[in-house]
């Protein structure tokens, strides 16, 4: 077996910065030694700035990349002329509704690779697009599962496929809405795909897990259901669910149940480690309490929520109850950890009036430090991949900041350089490469392939945008 090294002046470890750290890994891409104070072996690379652990995104849904901007436009649907998360699914309904699969491949292809140039090495991807325009299955039922696995192939993206379960327009099992069309399985149906992925997804090295999409759209036999299914396939696999996004879901599900979504949840669900509440905005303080004493992570996507106008989801009571959190681009108005971050810290400030909201003295008093720590950690578990961070038994992904960029140049620590990264630049510029598994994804900015992806990415949305008119 083949060792590889690299060294690090400065890298931020699972307990805080180090310097003169060794960095050992095998073929597989897994570390196998992370040292500090270490001198630099004879003829291994040495980064040119500080290394941090790469970002997994826990939360994606990869179509929506190609109608990023064609929303932000008043509808004349809109609800007392006020447009809203409700309104905006229209424009996302006709997205999901033309795209094909190679439309699909293409797409997630360039996102992936812009991912991958934001400093994401992992995404999971929660994918309910499932048959063909008609609302009937494919020949090959996983045909639309295939083609995101070859764009995370082609990309050399880490994936966690999340294939959805998603049955009715709204709780008390209303009948779904043609527009809905080609999301609909049954149980036994979503069952059997996941039985058909599993080969293919352990050949490619896709993390296998399932998304039963919210308490309004899988009735509560179905939810048991398929929960008792994903358990006897994989005991071990991650399950993402959406909650409490939107204020009218919390409304409707209390009028169905008596019961917020969370409550519900609680109450009927065996909520653990396994399970990612993709949102949850619409938490109270015992709600977040009792939902972060379970070990479930929560998915938090600032630039989806604030575009959507979801609201602000409250962190102090949960990370008080030292609930774990991460993000995702969701729906991919923004394709930028950094600024993930940013604007996660941002709306804390807002709603609080403090500064520097995500950290305490406990944890480290540099803001960015703090979240990417926590950021990352949570990323992992709810993506159910060993991207934990740089340390042994985790797959050897990280992002090498420029040192020699504008906003970090001459900044006095290494913690500094990663606070400008986050907070003082666009989030992009300031990486100078980004690694997984041991191996270069991504120099100045740029994957293999890039130019060819960007230009099918093009052209898929241009067909689509051709048949929508």
């Amino acid at each position: 077996m083949t060792t590889r090294s690299f060294f690090a002046p400065h890298a931020l470890l699972t307990n805080n910065w180090a310097q003169n750290v060794l960095l050992e890994w095998d073929d597989a891409g897994a570390f196998t030694r992370v040292q500090a104070n270490q001198s630099c072996p004879l003829g291994v690379a040495s980064a040119h700035g500080p290394i941090v652990p790469a970002m997994p995104n826990l939360h994606s849904h990869a179509f929506q990349r190609a109608m990023a901007g064609l929303a932000e436009v008043r509808s004349t649907s809109s609800v007392n002329n006020a447009d809203s998360f409700w309104s905006w699914r229209q424009v996302m309904y006709s997205f999901a509704n033309a795209v094909t699969p190679q439309q699909l491949e293409d797409i997630a292809t360039w996102l992936y690779m812009e991912m991958m140039a934001a400093g994401y090495t992992s995404v999971s991807e929660f994918h309910y697009i499932h048959h063909d325009q008609s609302g009937k299955p494919y020949a090959d039922d996983t045909e639309m599962c295939q083609a995101l696995i070859a764009a995370a192939g082609t990309a050399g993206m880490g994936l966690t496929l999340l294939p959805v379960l998603y049955q009715s327009a709204g709780f008390a099992g209303a009948p779904p809405s043609n527009d809905q069309r080609r999301f609909i399985r049954s149980t036994d149906s979503m069952l059997r795909l996941l039985d058909r992925l599993g080969n293919t997804c352990g050949a490619n090295n896709v993390r296998l897990g399932l998304a039963p999409h919210s308490l309004r759209a899988v009735p509560p036999s179905a939810l048991k259901a398929a929960l008792a299914g994903m358990q006897a396939i994989d005991p071990t696999a991650p399950i993402h669910l959406h909650i409490a996004e939107q204020r009218k879901e919390v409304d409707d599900c209390i009028a169905w149940s008596g019961a917020t979504p969370v409550q519900w949840l609680l109450e009927h669900a065996d909520v653990n480690d396994r399970w990612c509440l993709v949102h949850a905005t619409h938490m109270s303080d015992s709600e977040s309490t009792r939902a972060a004493r379970t070990g479930a992570v929560v998915g938090l996507c600032p630039s989806t929520e604030a575009n959507l106008g979801d609201g602000i989801f409250k962190t102090k009571p949960w990370t008080e109850a030292r609930g774990r959190w991460g993000i995702g681009s969701d729906s991919h108005i923004t394709v930028n950890a950094a600024a993930e971050l940013q604007a996660l810290e941002y709306s804390q400030r807002l709603r609080s009036g403090e500064r520097n909201a995500m950290t305490t003295m406990h944890t480290s008093p540099h803001v960015a430090t703090a979240m990417m720590h926590a950021a990352v950690a949570g990323g992992a578990q709810a993506c159910g991949r060993d991207v934990a961070g740089l340390h042994l038994g985790q797959q050897a992904d990280w992002i090498e900041l420029d040192a020699t960029h504008h906003a970090l140049a001459h900044l006095p620590t290494a913690a500094h350089m990663l606070d400008a990264h986050v907070f003082a630049s666009d989030g992009k510029s300031t990486i100078g490469n980004v690694v997984r598994a041991g191996r270069v994804v991504v120099q100045r900015g740029k994957t293999m392939q890039y130019d060819a992806a960007r230009a099918k990415f093009i052209a898929a949305r241009k067909a689509l945008l051709t048949d929508l008119q």
